[in-house]
């Protein structure tokens, strides 16, 4: 199988301060240019011709559901066929997160923050696409993107009157549900919610809350896609992932939005981590990562803020530039992750496809969620496995074997 290079484009010459909020002004800025790297563009992909959606505007602003500038949050569907007019795939939009005034006044004007800058039409690729061969099991059902403009992963709920922005994020997420919900989905017989990144966190979030909008005869289940942000010390043993989580809850007022079987014991921030809520689902998960996560290494564990000698910089961009020393750091990474959905794991109901790649966010390139040379693992592609796992045609538990073992990888590589 072919390894896919991408090489990424990442901005140089940015000095960063010392102050924590400083360095998260990069975290939150620069994964807008990586995330946009990372998504249907690879020159391996199969799709010469992919379907464009158009963007659905929410009309929900009398209930408060709006963007953070103020404007109206949207979605782009396509509509099901045949077996699966009645299906419904609803993928949550990623994008990092907004944890201070200065960084969510800046993504007000981007598409992160702004229905004004938001694309009119999308590529459906990997997991939205409608084509049977780069599909085989979503292609012919309801398949929606949510996008993404609340910068708290559809979780906030709060407003900043001086500084002219909305945490609304939760109503964003209840508008879109209710609007869809109007146009069929309440008729749905099969759902899945799914996401990638911010995204990810988000289909984890809003599962239950989900699975509980239909009756109980409607088959649910959900899906995250590089959602798994570990709860984990930097480089430096800084809290650089808490710290940028603590900041988003409380500016946002998350708190109250947040699953309760997780805020009854744990404080806010730590019932933002994915690790504290995966194991107390009620409602069946699937959960796709890589172990070697990209964003996490760049942006949580290997930040330049951690980083002040630059010891890091070349294997944070390119894990072949790596020493053994950092290797085995990565490693540990890995073991932490494999610790985290242990106990997930263990319950037949759950999925897992944890491949030991260099990448982030596999599922809706067409080239690392079904293509001649995905990554795979046990000779099976990501989306066959979602597939296996969604219509219980198997049980579906795939670790892979710590890298560099697997050869099939589409790693990420920047400069």
């Amino acid at each position: 199988m072919v390894k896919l290079l991408l090489v990424a484009f990442v901005v140089a010459g940015i000095i960063l301060g010392t102050q924590a909020n400083e360095y998260l002004d990069f975290n939150v800025t620069e994964i807008d240019r990586i995330e946009e790297l990372e998504f249907g563009f690879s020159k391996y992909s199969s799709n010469l011709n992919p379907l464009m959606v158009g963007l659905t505007l929410i009309r929900g602003a009398d209930s408060g559901a709006v963007c953070l500038d103020g404007t109206l949050p949207g979605y782009h569907l396509h509509r099901g066929h045949g077996s699966g007019a009645n299906s419904w795939l609803i993928q949550l939009e990623g994008g990092g997160w907004c944890n201070n005034i200065r960084t969510c006044v800046y993504r007000k004007t981007t598409r992160r923050g702004s229905s004004n800058y938001m694309e009119k039409q999308l590529q459906f690729t990997g997991i939205l696409s409608d084509k049977a061969q780069e599909n085989p099991d979503f292609f012919n059902w309801n398949r929606v993107k949510l996008r993404y403009c609340d910068g708290a992963s559809f979780s906030g709920d709060g407003q900043n009157q001086a500084a002219q922005l909305q945490f609304r994020g939760e109503r964003i997420w209840r508008a879109a549900i209710d609007d869809l919900k109007a146009n069929g989905m309440r008729y749905a017989n099969q759902a899945l919610l799914s996401g990638c990144s911010a995204g990810g966190l988000a289909a984890i979030l809003r599962c239950d809350e989900f699975r509980n909008l239909f009756p109980g005869s409607t088959k649910v289940k959900c899906l995250s896609d590089a959602g798994l942000f570990l709860d984990t010390a930097d480089v430096s043993g800084g809290r650089t992932i808490r710290n940028l989580y603590n900041g988003v809850v409380e500016l946002q007022s998350v708190k109250n939005n947040l699953p309760r079987i997780c805020t009854n014991h744990l404080d806010p921030t730590s019932c933002f981590f994915p690790q504290n809520l995966i194991s107390q689902m009620k409602t069946p998960l699937f959960i796709v990562n890589a172990a070697y996560d990209t964003w996490q290494i760049q942006s949580s564990i290997a930040p330049t803020s951690a980083d002040p000698s630059g010891f890091w910089h070349d294997c944070r961009l390119n894990h072949g530039k790596c020493t053994p020393a950092q290797l085995r750091f990565l490693q540990g990474f890995r073991e932490q992750m494999l610790r985290v959905v242990k106990g997930f794991s263990m319950s037949r109901q759950n999925g897992l496809f944890i491949n030991s790649c260099f990448a982030h966010c596999q599922t809706e390139r067409q080239d690392t969620w079904f293509a001649d040379d995905s990554p795979v693992i046990r000779k099976k592609a990501v989306a066959i496995a979602v597939g296996d796992w969604y219509f219980d045609r198997a049980e579906v538990k795939l670790v892979d074997c710590p890298y560099p073992c697997d050869k099939s990888c589409h790693n990420l590589v920047f400069r």
